[in-house]
């Protein structure tokens, strides 16, 4: 999943995007409000963690472009994220339509436990486990399975077979695979994508029982299916 972090200190936004990295989600950054109104014009994110106090453009006024959008867009989910503490400013941002608000300091932990509540809530269901044949992803955990047993992947392989399986059987172009998987900031093409498939293939197969295959659709994308005979 790709979401969008708008926060202008550069350390907190570097240590944040880290973190939830680490947690197996694509992370763009914006250090500013225009910059992150021009991103929500021409891109699709899971989440929006947006801090209010920002240069060029306040944070609650990007929450309210966000919003007065048509389209999918507008319903992007959107946590606050600021040291704006008072009742006044809570009351605001969630009038404008902020899905949550946390108020800095704050630990990394409620953040990351924040983050997935709004992500399992955005698929509409509090828990919701994805399968192919034995491999199965748990959107709470957020980690791979075969027969219970856990699949080790990078986070970039994460994205690729999340974005897979959330869509069982049904062609997913490499266009669509480069968008989850890669931020707008990161030095890779297209091609990328083909290696993160090989290296996700080899760890399908080599899990026990294999139970479910990548298949390619030349000009058409790439499927996930059950093995024959799982």
């Amino acid at each position: 999943m790709r979401i969008l972090l708008v926060e202008d200190h550069i350390e907190l936004q570097r240590s944040l995007a880290k973190a939830l990295r680490d947690s197996n989600l694509t992370v763009e950054c914006a250090d500013n409000g225009a910059d992150a109104d021009a991103l929500l014009h021409t891109q699709d994110y899971a989440l929006v963690i947006l801090d209010l106090t920002l240069p060029k453009m306040d944070g609650l006024e990007v929450l309210k472009r966000l919003r007065a959008r048509s389209g999918s867009r507008a319903r992007t989910p959107v946590l606050i994220l600021t040291a704006r503490g008072g009742l006044e400013e809570r009351v605001q941002g969630l009038n404008l339509g902020a899905d949550d608000y946390l108020a800095k300091p704050f630990e990394l932990a409620e953040l990351e436990a924040r983050v997935k509540a709004q992500l399992r809530r955005s698929v509409g269901n509090e828990a919701v486990v994805h399968t192919c044949g034995a491999l199965s992803f748990d959107t709470v955990t957020r980690m791979f399975s075969y027969h219970g047993n856990a699949l080790a992947l990078t986070p970039r392989e994460h994205a690729v077979l999340e974005a897979l399986i959330s869509r069982s059987g049904r062609a997913v172009s490499k266009e669509k695979l480069f968008d989850e998987v890669f931020a707008l900031e990161d030095d890779a093409n297209l091609d990328a994508i083909d290696l993160y498939i090989h290296r996700v293939r080899k760890k399908l197969e080599s899990a026990q029982p294999g139970a479910a295959a990548i298949t390619t659709l030349r000009g058409i994308g790439y499927l996930l299916q059950p093995r024959d005979g799982a």
